[in-house]
């Protein structure tokens, strides 16, 4: 074989079409080969009076709770962080 040849055998060993979960995760939400956002929303359930609330994943203000007032999340740079004793 020349070079060219172990080259290219080289360059066709990925699958383009199904590329794996762990490298499409990798790649920009727009350069994936369906696009999908990165954030999400999620029920949250206060540990004190058992309310739910939906928070977004990337919140960028602190969520008190809708029945007690506690602090359920806080942001943290990007996707916000959150408190102690709190289920998602």
């Amino acid at each position: 074989m020349t070079k060219v040849n172990i080259l290219l055998s080289r360059l066709q060993d990925k699958d383009l079409l199904y590329p794996s979960l762990a490298k499409e995760r990798s790649r920009h939400k727009k350069k994936r080969l369906v696009q999908s956002p990165n954030s999400y929303f999620m029920d949250v359930k206060c540990a004190g009076c058992y309310k739910i609330t939906t928070i977004f994943s990337h919140a960028q203000t602190v969520v008190p709770c809708t029945g007690c007032s506690v602090i359920l999340c806080q942001p943290a740079g990007g996707k916000c962080r959150l408190t102690e004793g709190k289920v998602h």
